[in-house]
């Protein structure tokens, strides 16, 4: 069986892609930096990975993701991890500019959607899809208007897709992040004077209600299950791995 993991370089995307290769899957991984792919190459499980540097948006960066998973094996998994975290404000920025960065975390799933659904049409097998998005996407923070405008379009999306396809044997479902200790996080909090990152440390272990942030190979755990037979009668689902943060509510009587 094969895969395609769009960002599968770092991050959770790189986790998704351990976890599958430790399935015994062959993985494609799509990234736009080749330094993020440069650790491919040394794998232990090198002979069952292959990288596709590009845009994820690109519909030929995507058909030749599809080429190479179906020279290894049956195409059964689609992962639409990608995404572009850069925001803008609509009081002052261009509204282009708003829509253009939309865009470019929505069109990736988009065209991963499209590229898997047309291979296990061909195919005749089936197969699943499985959407990367985040709390944001139903309680956005403050400043992250088209992150947040992108990631409820993927959901909205995911639905759509799990109502016209399920019944050719194409499941779609999606991952809700919260918090994850990804090194993008990680150089966030480096970033920060040593009182801030202690304050953002601690809010974040308040709105998570589990009492910490999420690791990498927890949001994998969710995605292989997705991916796999096991939730065969899942489908249009978005599956919040927040640590109980989409349904926190904070007590007024806190403070």
């Amino acid at each position: 069986m094969s895969c395609v993991v769009t960002g599968g370089g770092r991050g959770v995307g790189r986790a998704v892609v351990e976890r599958l290769l430790g399935a015994g899957d062959a993985v494609v991984v799509v990234e736009h930096d080749p330094d993020a792919v440069a650790w491919l190459a040394a794998h232990p499980a090198a002979d069952r990975l292959a990288a596709v540097v590009g845009d994820a948006g690109d519909e030929q960066v995507a058909a030749r993701a599809a080429d190479l998973a179906e020279e290894t094996g049956a195409l059964t998994g689609w992962v639409n991890n990608a995404a572009v975290f850069r925001d803008a404000s609509l009081h002052a920025d261009p509204v282009g500019e708003v829509l253009d960065l939309i865009g470019r975390n929505l069109r990736p799933a988009v065209v991963g959607a499209a590229t898997a659904v047309r291979r296990y049409l061909a195919a005749g097998t089936g197969g699943a899809i499985v959407n990367v998005s985040s709390h944001q996407a139903r309680r956005p923070v403050p400043g992250c208007l088209p992150y947040a405008t992108a990631k409820a379009a993927v959901e909205g999306l995911t639905r759509s897709l799990a109502v016209e396809y399920g019944p050719r044997g194409i499941r779609t479902n999606t991952v809700a992040l919260g918090s994850i200790a990804t090194e993008r996080h990680a150089a966030f909090m480096a970033g920060q004077e040593p009182a801030a990152a202690e304050w953002i440390d601690a809010e974040l272990t308040r709105l998570h209600p589990v009492g910490r942030i999420g690791r990498p190979e927890e949001v994998a755990e969710a995605v292989a299950y997705l991916l796999s037979p096991a939730a065969g009668f899942v489908n249009g689902v978005t599956l919040p791995v927040d640590g109980g943060r989409s349904v926190f509510g904070p007590d007024p009587e806190a403070r």
